[in-house]
Formats: C-alpha cells, structure tokens, sequence
C-alpha cells in the first residue's frame, strides 16, 4: 500500500520563514519530497528505535509553500526544568540547489532555536550532515551554537554515481578497479532484492558479526519495517552478489532525496577472494544513477578499520569525495536546561564510550598460552 505525499515547492519570494508542527505519522510524507533523507530522520525509524523520545516533527513555510523541515527528538528534563531537543543531520531542504538555500537553512535553524531554545526553556542540539559543498556547521557557530560531541571517526566517504560506466570505472583508484575487474570475471551475479528476502541477509549479517568479533550498536531490528515503509520513496533498498546462486555478500541502502546511503553490509568467507564487495558495490551505484535522483553516495565510515578504510578511499577515487562530521552543535538561552542538559548529553556519551571501549578489550584477539 502507498501513501499519498504532500506537495511541495522552493521559495520563490523572501518573505518570512515560519515554522509549523506536524502529526508524527504524517512527518514521512513530507520528507520523500526533500533533498536529503536519512534514516534519523525518519518517524518510521525513529518511533521504534527512540520510543523513549518524544517525536516533535516541524515543516518550515514561506508564503505557505514547504521549504524545509526536521525531525526533533524531544527529553523533558525533571521537575520541569526544560528538556533537551535533537536534530540528527537536519533541519533538511526541499531545494538544496535553489540559489537561497544556504540562507533557508540558516532561517529554518534560527526558527528551531526561537522554538525550542527560547520559547519552550530547551537545549537544542543539532548534528550537521557531512554533505558535499555544505557549510552548515560554520552557519550553526555563526548563530551562536557551541561545539559538543564529536564523532571517533568522523570521516565520511562520497560517490558521485552521475557517470556514465566508462567514467566510473575511471574515477576508481587502479587496485581498486583491478579487483572490479577480477570479481566480473569471477562468475558473480547482482541482484536488487525484495522485502521478502531480508531473513537471507539477516543470516549473512549475524555470520559476519560472528566471524569478525563485531558488536553491532546499531538498529538493524529496524530494517524489517523499513524494507516495507508505505511511501515507496522511502523505502530501503536489499541488494545482493550471488555466486553460484549462493549470496555472499549483500548490501541495505537508503534511496531517497539526492544522497544515498549505505546502510549495512554483509558478507560470506568467499566474498573476499572473489572481490565480491568491488561487484556489488559498483552495480549499486549504477542502479542508483539509474533509478533514482541521487547525486552522492555516501558509504559511511570506516570505524578505524584500515581495511575497510582502503577500500572505501579506491571507490571514492577521483571523482568522489571525503568529508568529516562536524562535532555536534547546541544551544541553551536559559542557565538551567544548558548545565542539565549538556550533563545528561555528555553522561550518555560517556556511557557509550565505555562500553565501545570495553567490547573492544573483550574482542582483541587472545595471546597464546605458553
């Protein structure tokens, strides 16, 4: 079943910007017509993996056109002392190409602040995206935003998927083209997977955790729901490389807007001698500059894995790019939600720091008894 979506439009005139909630469950419709869309901001994957949150969806409206919105994750603080309000990697724009885009965002974050900060006694953090050719970050200090948290591995790597196969395969790094083309020769076949299929990657997910020793802190409880999200825009995308009719790697990936992105990936002991992950990686991109309105692909990161590091650096190439997650940014015009607030955000992280530190002492590997 699919879900009508809300019209939207770019600002044509500079009038006031001004800032509209919106119902939960209507909040998706409005963000499969953005530009950029990920999965945090996202209701459909934000009520199942922040149920303890409050989901707070604003869309932001000139001359009663859509230009912008976010999705804000809201903590009332106790003894109602304010709270703490978060957007990851948005506020987003329905136009990030209109000639006044960088000036909507700066409206569309002074109108959060005013919201949130000012009116409702909040701390407001706001996590800028690693976009290609963005200044958001440099725009949230400019409005008076303080750096927090900053991420461990914050670089993020970058496709441009508007090649044609020639231009690809030239933009790749040489080694990393020569495996290309030993995996094409290799008998492997791509597959864009359907809904149904998840179970098979979930399997192949759990025996790559278990053969590298990896943790998983993310949300793959998730991916079911969202494989069959109701507006066909928004939903992810299972793709798979198959040898001999068996997959040996697989990938999840985020379609909408016009900045893909890489999800999870899986993968068998026979991916690697076969260069499985070259295969599926380069018919991905091709399925998507084919399919979709998407300019970049974003890989993620590569969670101080050298490996993982090389391999994303030769896909990027020549004609891609890497860029860093900028700390988070947060602002408190009131005494009380800014100490409560940073202390609650800098607890959490501390929390999350040394669990991560400790699974990674439990994993490394064990010394030889003499």
């Amino acid at each position: 079943m699919s879900t009508a979506l809300p019209e939207l439009s770019t600002p044509t005139r500079r009038s006031a910007l001004q800032l509209r909630h919106v119902a939960p469950q209507d909040w998706d419709g409005y963000l499969a017509r953005m530009d950029f869309v990920c999965q945090e901001q996202l209701y459909a994957y934000a009520r199942l993996r922040y149920s303890s949150l409050t989901a707070e969806p604003v869309v932001f409206e000139r001359d009663g056109e859509v230009v912008g919105g976010s999705l804000v994750l809201v903590r009332r603080l106790p003894l109602n002392l304010g709270g703490i309000a978060v957007t990851k990697w948005g506020p987003v724009l329905a136009d990030e190409t209109a000639p006044d885009a960088a000036l909507v965002y700066r409206q569309m974050v002074e109108a959060l602040k005013a919201e949130f900060a000012e009116r409702r006694n909040m701390l407001l953090s706001v996590m800028a995206r690693p976009a290609v050719n963005q200044d958001e970050f440099d725009q949230l200090l400019a409005l008076g935003f303080r750096p927090g948290a900053q991420l461990r591995a914050p670089e993020r790597y970058f496709v441009d998927v508007r090649h044609d196969d020639a231009g690809l395969r030239a933009g790749f790094a040489q080694k990393w083209r020569n495996r290309l083309n030993k995996a094409e020769a290799s008998g492997l076949v791509f597959e864009r997977a359907t809904a149904e299929q998840e179970p098979e990657f979930a399997a192949l997910f759990r025996t790559m955790l278990e053969r590298k020793q990896y943790v998983d802190h993310s949300a793959y409880e998730t991916i079911p729901a969202l494989l069959n999200h109701p507006i066909p825009a928004l939903r992810y995308e299972l793709f798979f490389a198959r040898h001999e009719g068996k997959a040996v790697a697989g990938a999840v990936v985020v379609k909408a807007g016009r900045t893909a992105t890489y999800l999870y990936g899986a993968s068998d002991d026979a991916a690697l001698p076969l260069s499985a992950g070259h295969f599926m990686q380069y018919n991905i991109i091709r399925w998507l500059r084919d399919n979709t309105r998407t300019k970049w692909y974003n890989l993620g990161g590569h969670d101080d894995n050298e490996g993982l590091r090389t391999f994303k650096t030769g896909l990027v190439g020549k004609t891609g790019a890497v860029m860093a997650f900028a700390p988070s940014a947060q602002i408190a015009t009131h005494i009380v939600p800014r100490v409560l607030g940073q202390a609650a955000l800098m607890a959490r992280q501390t929390v999350i720091n040394a669990k991560r530190g400790l699974e990674g002492w439990r994993s490394r590997p064990k010394k030889a008894a003499r």
